[in-house]
């Protein structure tokens, strides 16, 4: 009995979890404008940090600076420091830092990652938004480590 309650504590959290994702994502859209707008027909990254966060500075800014190197300039990255902008992490629902949003070609915010994400979780999402199939347009790029 107590197996089926935690099993279904573990639904309603990861229901919860993904239903708030989706209620960022909806609120991002609408508030977009407040950010410098990235090149169209290429994938962003906003990247939201403070100058105290330690995860930030220690793997999440390595992790995107590796995504950089794999993908060149197909992916425009922005940083918020959200110490300094408040006003703009809170539009954006940002509750904690790291977090980053991968908006696609069109401008439109795709994915939200709530902590620190992995080059690989990164690259993967922009990989999916932007049509390709697996890597091999990057075979150029150094694996991933």
């Amino acid at each position: 009995m107590r197996l089926l309650g935690a099993l279904l504590a573990l639904v309603a959290g990861c229901g919860a979890y993904r239903l708030l994702n989706a209620w960022l994502l909806r609120r991002a859209r609408r508030r977009y404008p407040l950010l410098p707008k990235p090149q169209r027909g290429a994938p962003a990254l906003l990247y939201f940090s403070t100058p105290e966060c330690q995860p930030c500075k220690s793997v999440q800014k390595p992790a995107i600076q590796r995504l950089q190197e794999l993908i060149g300039e197909d992916v425009q990255v922005m940083e918020v420091n959200a110490a300094e902008d408040a006003r703009i992490a809170a539009q954006w629902g940002v509750l904690s830092v790291p977090t980053t949003f991968i908006i696609d070609a069109q401008g439109r915010p795709r994915f939200v990652n709530h902590g620190v994400a992995s080059t690989e979780k990164l690259l993967r999402q922009i990989l999916k938004i932007s049509g390709v199939k697996n890597d091999a347009k990057h075979s150029h790029s150094k694996p991933l480590t």
